[in-house]
């Protein structure tokens, strides 16, 4: 077939264009590329179901909670394969590492893994690459609802950085495949790793509050030597239960121009300076423990989540120095909030969901509850928003959608098969939803 050339060239501007646009699709970190949840989308799907409106499903080998990150048409992800202990194997473990028995059934034991980073085509769902990082026997045993692959990658450039806590850190280059560097920071996890790495310029800065230390640190991107570690401020709990957390930092700009890395953790909320790790500012919350929800950040207030105890909701001003604890709290709410699932921020409305299923909406400035619905199941995956939508995943394989706003608008719910831990990840109009088992990729 004979083509003009004026009309060869339209062709192949075309597919330039949509190679592109396609290419410069990226959800580079735990909650998309802000770490706020927001995907800036015009289209997303409303309804789905395991024979509706899926383009691909791709099942997954092993067992990990890592959301799905997204660059150059592929998805990528970590996974854990896990060679089973025997119940006697698993019994002689725990009776080595925890103290009370009946704490036994709150585990599970792994006899050896081998910790992967997975790519599957984003167009077409094949898996097209496989890397085997770690190789560990008898690793720590995790609690029985977290994985050993739950960290989320980061994406930066031509780099992924894959972060298993105290099973290593690994930095792989993504085009050709190969590590480029490693580092391990012992850390006893208590229930295993959770907290997600994050990059701030040149730096990769991990939250690692363990039940034996606990501390911030930043490694240069490209080397993985250590550029700062800072201690946390002092705890006052028993026992190294009530010391762990898993939280995941954020960056912000505040009003007067300071760089800040707000790191949640147990008892204290901490903003560090990037560059040295000093701190800037402090606040005591409480008692809270084993925090999983990442901040969120507007309007100069950053909302947090203060983990397991008795989860409450904390609206506090970035603006201070020193221990703002007396000083910049500017509301607390008690009922009704998640110590996994992350809060969702949108202009004047804060979201959250419960761990057992109550969805509600606050008014960001007073903390005001503006309403309260019971969406049901379990949660541990984070609420996201896109075209206009909110996104809640539970356990039992149902996401709920509803419509931002004053009022609780539902607009469906869909049911897959297996359960959903991973927080999804939102681009173009399609979402792609994470199971135990398989990765989705949805639109209508």
């Amino acid at each position: 077939m004979n083509i003009d050339p004026f009309c060869r060239c339209l062709i192949v501007l075309a597919i330039a264009l949509t190679t592109a646009t396609f290419g410069a699709e990226q959800w580079s970190q735990f909650r998309g590329s802000h770490g706020d949840g927001i995907a800036n989308v015009s289209q997303a799907p409303t309804r789905w179901s395991e024979t509706e409106n899926v383009v691909w499903k791709t099942p997954i080998a092993g067992k990990g909670w890592s959301s799905p990150v997204v660059a150059d048409g592929k998805v990528w992800m970590t996974t854990a394969i896990e060679e089973e202990a025997s119940e006697e194997e698993r019994l002689a473990t725990l009776e080595r590492l925890v103290e009370n028995p009946r704490r036994f059934g709150e585990f599970r034991l792994a006899k050896a893994i081998t910790l992967q980073l997975i790519a599957v085509d984003l167009a077409t769902g094949s898996q097209v690459l496989e890397i085997d990082l770690v190789r560990l026997d008898q690793p720590d045993p995790i609690h029985t609802i977290n994985s050993y692959a739950s960290p989320t990658p980061v994406i930066d450039g031509d780099n992924i950085y894959c972060h298993f806590g105290t099973f290593g850190t690994i930095c792989v280059d993504r085009k050709k495949g190969v590590e480029v560097w490693r580092k391990t920071l012992p850390l006893e996890h208590g229930v295993g790793p959770g907290s997600s790495p994050f990059i701030f310029k040149n730096a990769l800065i991990l939250i690692c509050d363990g039940m034996d230390q606990q501390y911030v640190t930043a490694l240069d991107k490209a080397t993985g030597e250590s550029l700062w570690r800072t201690e946390r401020p002092p705890l006052d709990a028993a026992s190294g239960e009530q010391k762990k957390s898993y939280d995941t930092p954020i960056a912000i700009v505040d009003a007067a121009g300071r760089e800040q890395v707000i790191c949640m953790g147990p008892q204290w909320l901490v903003a560090y300076d990037p560059v040295d790790g000093s701190e800037i500012w402090k606040l005591r919350h409480g008692k809270g423990f084993s925090v999983v929800p990442r901040p969120v950040y507007g309007d100069g207030t950053v909302y947090i989540s203060t983990g397991y105890g008795k989860p409450q909701l904390w609206a506090v001003r970035v603006d201070g120095s020193g221990d703002v604890t007396d000083t910049h709290v500017a509301w607390i709410e008690k009922k009704g909030i998640p110590a996994k699932p992350s809060p969702l921020l949108l202009g004047h409305e804060l979201y959250v969901v419960s761990d057992d299923g109550i969805a509600s909406c606050f008014d960001a400035a007073s903390g005001e509850l503006v309403w309260k619905e019971r969406v049901g199941g379990k949660y541990s995956a984070s609420p996201i928003l896109a075209a206009g939508k909110i996104y809640l995943c539970s356990h039992e394989g149902k996401v709920t959608v509803f419509k931002p706003g004053r009022e609780f608008t539902l607009l469906s719910e869909n049911q897959l098969d297996g359960q959903l831990m991973a927080s999804p990840a939102a681009l173009d109009d399609y979402l792609l939803i994470r199971s135990d088992t398989a990765l989705y990729r949805i639109a209508e």
